[in-house]
């Protein structure tokens, strides 16, 4: 069941992966599916096998006032980043770097499960808040492959509320401020 979800998950991302797809691939009743992950969210984080579920840290993020949604997110990521999660999110990092199916489940994960619901708090149309999300993906892992992967002092070393300070502007302007998103590629 695990390998035809993360095929379907992989293939068709979350949105577009069902239960019922998954355990016809899989060859067993959907009730089968039920039965051993409950949910669509415990089957894809049993898939990918992520060692932290956002629902234990985004309610925090959630919850702050949109003005201060960019230090939120910034102080949530080094808390999991640097908790007992972080060696499982460090080997799926790594191996979303070295293999694409990887990459699709991280790329999934980091934009249905987190970037999509914290997005989903401001009022602005869908196109919009999906270009804002890819902004804040891109601060956001670019921050966690210096920190974390490259280990870039004094970044690596610095302390978290240095990192909130310095990194926390430019995802509130990304998430709420004046960004020109008119620009198409040729």
């Amino acid at each position: 069941m695990l390998a035809a979800a993360r095929t379907a998950f992989a293939e068709r991302g979350y949105d577009g992966a069902s239960i019922r797809a998954i355990a016809t691939a899989a060859g067993v009743d959907p009730a089968l599916v039920h039965h051993y992950f409950g949910t669509k969210d415990a089957l894809f984080l049993a898939a990918v096998q992520l060692p932290a579920d956002p629902d234990d840290f985004l309610p925090e993020v959630l919850a702050a006032p949109p003005d201060q949604l960019g230090a939120a997110v910034v102080r949530t990521v080094l808390r999991v980043w640097d908790g007992p999660a972080r060696p499982g999110i460090l080997a799926l990092v790594r191996s979303a770097v070295n293999h694409e199916w990887s990459a699709r489940l991280l790329r999934e994960f980091v934009l249905a499960r987190i970037i999509r619901r914290v997005v989903g708090t401001l009022d602005m149309p869908v196109a919009e808040r999906e270009a804002r999300g890819a902004l804040v993906a891109s601060q956001v892992m670019g921050l966690v492959m210096a920190r974390y992967v490259l280990r870039l002092e004094p970044l690596a070393s610095a302390r978290p509320d240095d990192v909130v300070a310095a990194v926390a502007p430019t995802l509130q302007r990304y998430l709420t401020g004046e960004v020109d998103l008119s620009g198409r590629r040729d």
